[in-house]
């Protein structure tokens, strides 16, 4: 079954171009043109995942991504026309899953929405593990993280790297180990990429991020998660 997708996109021949091909691909699609309208709703009625233009009229795009991922773990596909690392990472840092730079193809569009919906969970499995590691816990079938007994919300980005990691406590993985697991980023900001989102986790996760006891940093390698030993 399809997922029902948000696009917020201010040029109307666009926006019904990207309908046009996501409902092909099976989805329920709304069209809104400004900022403030997809905020709003966003809040009345969530979708599974939105499409979301950087260059808004009313409210711009990063702005609309920040008061969403705030509201939840929405995932979020940016358009943007801005190919500068900096600015893609912004994307990301404020709480953008993947992005897609100006003029894309639209069938590379689809294939990133249907990447981020699986990841997201869209596809619910049965039988999936439960993983555990010191305070943390990371419910695969629920997509859910728990930390010290608290609901933390997490990108579906952000989740992939927390439950590859915990399903094996310990080991070192690379920043383009990470990048691999996470599925659909554009390679043109790849490992500062990857380290965007780890700073995010340890914000969630840390009692203290710059002293980080889970999410540790394996220098001349990339990352490791520490704690006892899993459970599923």
């Amino acid at each position: 079954m399809g997922a029902h997708v948000l696009v917020a996109e201010d040029d109307e021949k666009q926006a019904a171009l990207v309908r046009r091909y996501l409902e092909h691909d099976g989805h329920t699609v709304a069209v809104v043109h400004d900022g403030r309208s997809a905020i709003e709703r966003v809040l009345q009625r969530p979708p599974d995942l939105l499409v979301l233009d950087w260059m808004l009229p009313v409210v711009q795009g990063p702005e609309v991504c920040r008061r969403v991922r705030d509201a939840g773990d929405l995932p979020v596909l940016m358009l943007t026309s801005r190919s500068a690392e900096e600015d893609l990472l912004r994307g990301l840092d404020l709480g953008a899953d993947d992005y897609i730079t100006k003029p894309y193809s639209p069938r590379e569009l689809v294939a990133r929405v249907r990447s981020l919906l699986r990841r997201a969970g869209a596809q619910a499995g049965s039988g999936l593990p439960i993983w555990r590691v010191g305070p943390l816990t990371v419910d695969v079938q629920q997509h859910q993280v728990i930390c010290r007994g608290e609901p933390v919300s997490c990108t579906p980005g952000e989740f992939r790297i927390l439950e590859t990691m915990a399903a094996e406590p310990g080991r070192a993985f690379s920043r383009r180990q990470l990048l691999d697991c996470t599925e659909g980023y554009d390679r043109a900001a790849t490992e500062r990429a990857i380290d965007v989102h780890i700073v995010n986790l340890r914000k969630k996760i840390e009692v203290v991020p710059r002293s980080p006891q889970l999410l540790q940093t394996v220098f001349g390698v990339g990352y490791r998660l520490a704690g006892g030993p899993r459970e599923t």
